[in-house]
């Protein structure tokens, strides 16, 4: 396997004018387990993978490296905080916001540590700041967002530090680049477009406010288009933001609340409402739908795709396997979490008994429901044959076509 095999999180990042690629291989039918990978702690970032390691860190503030066949340890390495962020991995080193204010570079074949750059931020915004800014290096600079309310740019060879810039508030999103602009939102409510190389604002935009997020905090890590920037907020709406000028071009309101995932494949944008439990599929210049379909459970994490198919996890315990073009739901894959604790909360269709608000009495206990059942707030990893995604079970499972 060379380094060109990369999960959709790491295509996105490194070639940001391109879209994610097509991979040949369809699963087509509900895959069986190859291995799984287990830890004392949840997991909430999302699997990499590069060459024949998978890279994901835990809420145990450590950092596994896994062999992608067998799901062995090869190394590990543990951090000051609560890994909450995704890795940047690239032929030579493994990047890792380690949810302890620090940024660590390590090597990737052996975990030696490389630099520490300390910013000044670990805390987290509210029970339901569920990701911290996952680290992203262009052209050799690392850019990163922090709970200091500032984003960074670090020469990814030493750590030094080349430029930040302040908001007004956490900046967990996760940046995206494109013709020399760097875009991001912060829990301040705006989105900002910096020049890539010094730091200068190019412009901001301000998110609309809600009445129960009147800051419109702007959570949903960008994805981009030709023309676009696509972000989605705690205001309940998800913007469609003009890359170069800053203006907006359409918005998706919800009722219920966030859409937080945001998803483009081949010109065609996908939202995730969580809330909302749906997936729309849009046309991404003017926001048109192209098809609605409801799901039973929230999503957080962004979908991946093969060629007819993608994949996405919901936060009751489940991977999802959809026909693309359609949008009809093909099989879908349980955790042993949720196939042995589901009847405690759901009813068979998998919306909530009738009695569930007095066994869930407070927003932080559906999160602990959630975390019970093994939710997926991760986004899946599509290697070749394998497919891989992360569980709050404290649990790696990579899936391979049943025989």
């Amino acid at each position: 396997m060379n380094s060109l095999v990369l999960t959709f999180w790491m295509l996105a990042f490194a070639s940001m004018e391109a879209q994610p690629v097509s991979y040949t291989h369809d699963f087509t039918s509900k895959p069986q387990v190859k291995w799984t990978f287990h830890t004392s702690s949840e997991f909430f970032s999302s699997p990499v993978v590069m060459g024949d390691l998978v890279y994901i860190g835990g809420l145990d503030s450590i950092l596994h490296a896994i062999d992608l066949q067998t799901g062995k340890e090869v190394w590990q390495f543990k951090s000051g905080g609560a890994i909450r962020s995704t890795v940047f991995a690239d032929d030579e080193y493994v990047y890792l916001n380690g949810g302890d204010g620090n940024i660590y570079c390590l090597v990737r074949y052996d975990g030696a540590l490389q630099w520490i750059f300390q910013t000044g931020g670990k805390e987290r915004y509210d029970f339901a700041d569920y990701f911290d800014s996952a680290p992203v290096v262009v052209d050799n600079l690392l850019y990163v967002g922090s709970s200091d309310f500032n984003l960074y740019a670090l020469d990814a060879t030493n750590g030094s530090e080349i430029w930040h810039y302040p908001t007004d508030g956490m900046v967990h999103t996760t940046p995206v680049i494109a013709n020399g602009g760097i875009y991001f939102g912060s829990f301040d409510g705006y989105v900002y477009a910096l020049d890539a190389q010094n730091g200068t604002l190019r412009w901001k935009f301000k998110t609309v406010g809600h009445r129960y997020f009147p800051k419109g905090e702007v959570q949903g890590s960008p994805v981009i288009t030709d023309q676009l920037i696509v972000i989605g907020a705690r205001d309940y709406n998800v913007y469609a933001i003009d890359r170069e000028n800053g203006y907006c071009h359409w918005n998706k309101s919800f009722q219920n609340g966030w859409g937080l995932s945001n998803t483009v494949f081949k010109d065609t944008l996908f939202i995730a409402g969580a809330d909302e439990r749906k997936i729309i599929c849009v046309n991404e210049k003017s926001g048109s739908e192209f098809w609605n379909k409801p799901m039973e459970f929230l999503i957080f994490g962004n979908l991946v795709f093969s060629q007819k198919m993608f994949y996405v996890g919901t936060t009751n315990g489940k991977l999802h396997g959809f026909d693309r073009i359609s949008g009809e739901r093909v099989w879908q894959f349980e955790t042993e979490e949720y196939l042995e604790k589901r009847s405690a909360y759901f009813k068979d269709d998998d919306t909530y008994r009738d009695d569930i608000y007095s066994i869930i009495k407070s927003n932080e206990e559906f999160l602990e429901v959630e975390c019970e059942l093994g939710g997926v707030f991760s986004t899946p990893a599509l290697v070749n044959d394998l497919l891989l995604f992360s569980s709050t079970n404290g649990k790696l499972y990579c899936l391979e076509e049943a025989k």
